[in-house]
């Protein structure tokens, strides 16, 4: 193994190990990494030599975050690639590979507080309706979308769910979140329901080794992927006519924010999704008070007519 191979293998088990990134925050980060040791060597430094994306400069740092985002125009995936280079740096400099970070004084672009899409409830009972329980898939596919709506799972927390973590009797299931943290969430009586239909038809397909203990899996007996389930929740929005721009996040925000407006605890929505800070389930509360204000002006006596 080289040098450079051992770095990046440091660096990787850095990211997993001491950071505790999930797989794929580690896999962007990398991906972000591979980008700038490619940009270092097409340019040259003052010397006429290749750039050292180890030893990199604050300027040539500078003009590569430029040129990257000369192509990217979101300001979100704008700020992913500068947390995967302060990432890199802070990797270097923690193991003393380096002496300064050059990346430490790099500004990225303040993102806007964009509100998430929310279904309402009408919606959701129309894509779980489109479901064609007729289909091979079809159980399967009707007990991951009320695991996604009725628990608020992320995708990933969904298509990497193990049955050993699956606790019926208590209602209950152990969910492995960002940062690979573990938290208890309930299960609902629907989703208890679809999800033991679906576990009839699961022992009928054919399982390959590696995928027997994952809750759901694909007509080849492989784990579903992340990628499928978008697929899956797009195609029951065409279905149900729905025009909004759905994916399978829109459920889990669904999933919080009728929570809210049935009453629930901030506090108990932020355990229930798995947001380490308040602050990242306090832009429930702002959905919540643009419905009330909308409740104002389509209701109130003084804004009709």
């Amino acid at each position: 193994m080289t040098s450079e191979e051992q770095l990046l293998k440091e660096y990787h088990t850095w990211l997993r190990l001491e950071r505790g990134y999930s797989p794929n925050t580690v896999e962007g980060y990398e991906m972000d990494l591979e980008k700038l040791r490619a940009y270092c060597k097409e340019h040259v430094d003052k010397n006429n030599k290749p750039l050292d994306y180890v030893k990199l400069d604050f300027d040539a740092l500078q003009e590569f975050i430029f040129q990257q985002f000369k192509d990217i125009r979101s300001e979100a995936t704008q700020a992913r690639v500068l947390a995967g280079l302060h990432s890199w740096f802070r990797f270097l400099l923690y193991k003393d590979y380096i002496e300064q970070d050059p990346s430490e004084l790099l500004e990225g672009p303040k993102k806007s507080k964009h509100l998430p899409t929310v279904l309402t409830l009408d919606e959701i009972n129309r894509m779980m309706a489109a479901i064609d329980l007729s289909s091979n898939e079809g159980h399967r596919n009707r007990a991951m979308m009320e695991m996604l709506y009725g628990s608020g799972l992320r995708v990933s927390e969904l298509v990497n769910l193990q049955l050993s973590k699956i606790y019926l009797n208590e209602h209950y299931m152990l969910i492995e979140g960002k940062g690979s943290k573990q938290r208890l969430v309930p299960l609902s009586p629907v989703a208890e329901e679809w999800f033991g239909y679906w576990l009839q038809e699961r022992a009928t397909w054919p399982l390959k080794p590696e995928s027997k203990d994952f809750a759901f899996v694909n007509r080849y007996g492989r784990p579903m992927t992340r990628a499928m389930v978008f697929t899956i929740v797009r195609r029951l929005c065409e279905a149900a006519g729905i025009t909004k721009t759905v994916s399978p996040h829109t459920l889990r925000h669904s999933f919080a924010t009728h929570l809210l407006q049935n009453g629930a605890d901030l506090r108990v929505i932020q355990q229930l999704l798995g947001h380490e800070d308040l602050a990242t389930t306090e832009i429930y509360t702002h959905l919540d008070v643009q419905d009330l204000r909308q409740a104002i002006l389509q209701c109130h006596p003084a804004n009709k007519g």
